[in-house]
């Protein structure tokens, strides 16, 4: 059996990681001129760092990002909404980890690249088309030069983002992504860790969040951290097109994003617009998703990670679906009959699942508690029983990690045991 796989992000790359494990040829088509290492931080749940210890990566996840101890939910004046303990310091089987996106990408390229085989990556390359047939799937090719090919494998996977050449395909119809009209700006720089220097906070409400943690210690710099950032700010109409495309790398702007921080929040652990005007650059996102589909599977062909489900950036779920989707992909490869089979049991697993995420995602996921807190409390609170029950509370954070399949305890249906935060 051979797979091509169009998108060499990290849900790609991780597909690529699991095939090869499991004795199938890949073939990986990216879009971009090199696999490059940008972005900012991310949060990888426990069910995803137990598939990525599966592929051998765990140490290398340690080695570059943080071991998340503990998050803090706070209204804008640093008033604590729910707290609670981490991955493995909550008792779970695996950690969750905070890390760069871009090294993340980086150490699982390294890895394909080692087990694969640089030739099984091929770059500047992007999917014009593709034909099924009995002998499997032709996918046409062609780079910036206008020059074409055409790739031969027996099934093509689509982990080629929101914009998919090969969910377009399918879908011809769909139209852009969806904007909510909140924008979203993320940098990271070296700044003064906080408490252990391991800990989270997403801080503020309806007007305006902010989020801070750790994703490196490599700094040199003793009580350090190399910290990542982030606002999400109502700045549009929900259904609206943003003034500027879906584009993690494009630059974000001081005078944009500074006055939802200024003057607004008042946290102990950081002035926002301190570490935002610390840091260099910095990169704004229109919060885009994709209404749910009713189908990713079409015989040989399927959809993963963003092609198939792009959601909000909110619950630290976006990186993890993804490779939650490898696994299951080929776990379903390796137990069903046929390639056509097995795409329809990986849809009827993971479509459903992720269906309930994206949805979730548009009502603030887990954050939606600090939501809660700050429309019933604007100005703050001397009680926050007096304002919801700590079980009304955890009914906003704990039904967040069931649906998304990192609660405790919860199996996966891939057969392991998700151990989420």
């Amino acid at each position: 059996m051979k797979a091509l796989i169009a998108g060499g992000g990290i849900g790609g790359m991780a597909t690529a990681l699991y095939l090869h494990r499991a004795g199938i040829d890949v073939e990986i088509f990216e879009r971009a001129e090199e696999v490059r290492e940008l972005g900012v931080g991310i949060n990888m749940l426990p069910h995803a760092v137990e598939a990525l210890t599966e592929l051998g990566l765990l140490a290398d996840l340690d080695a570059a990002g943080i071991r998340t101890h503990e998050l803090i939910y706070a209204n804008r004046l640093g008033q604590v909404v729910w707290q609670e303990l981490r991955g493995a310091y909550a008792g779970y089987d695996y950690p969750q980890i905070s890390i760069h996106r871009g090294r993340l990408l980086g150490l699982i390229h390294r890895t394909v690249v080692a087990r694969l085989g640089i030739e099984a990556v091929h770059t500047s390359w992007q999917v014009d088309g593709f034909e099924q047939s009995a002998d499997g799937v032709s996918v046409q090719l062609s780079d910036r030069d206008g020059a074409c090919k055409t790739a031969h494998g027996d099934l093509l996977i689509g982990a080629d983002g929101i914009h998919s050449a090969v969910r377009a395909r399918l879908y011809p119809d769909e139209g852009a992504p969806i904007w909510n009209g909140v924008m979203l700006w993320r940098g990271c720089t070296i700044w003064p860790q906080w408490r252990d220097g391991r800990t989270m906070a997403i801080a503020g409400g309806n007007f305006a969040k902010f989020v801070f943690y750790p994703i490196g210690t490599e700094s040199g710099q003793p009580g350090m951290r190399l910290t990542n950032w982030a606002v999400m700010a109502k700045t549009g109409e929900t259904g609206s097109a943003p003034r500027r495309s879906e584009n993690w790398s494009r630059p974000g702007v001081l005078a944009d994003v500074l006055p939802f921080v200024r003057d607004r929040f008042s946290l102990d652990f950081v002035d926002p617009a301190r570490i935002i005007e610390a840091t260099g650059d910095f990169y704004e996102y229109p919060n885009c998703d994709r209404d749910p589909l009713s189908r990713w599977s079409f015989g040989a062909v399927t959809l993963l990670g963003d092609a198939a489900h792009p959601m909000y950036p909110v619950g630290s779920n976006g990186a993890s679906q993804a490779i939650l989707d490898a696994r299951s992909l080929v776990g379903h490869l390796n137990s069903s009959a046929s390639v056509e089979a097995a795409l329809a049991a990986y849809d009827a697993e993971r479509r459903p699942a992720t269906a309930g995420i994206v949805l979730a995602n548009r009502q603030g996921g887990p954050e939606g508690v600090i939501d809660m807190i700050e429309a019933r409390a604007p100005d703050g609170f001397s009680d926050i029983e007096a304002v919801a029950s700590h079980e009304e509370r955890e009914a906003v954070v704990r039904g967040y990690a069931r649906l998304a399949g990192f609660a405790r305890n919860q199996r996966l249906g891939s057969g392991g045991l998700a151990s989420g935060g």
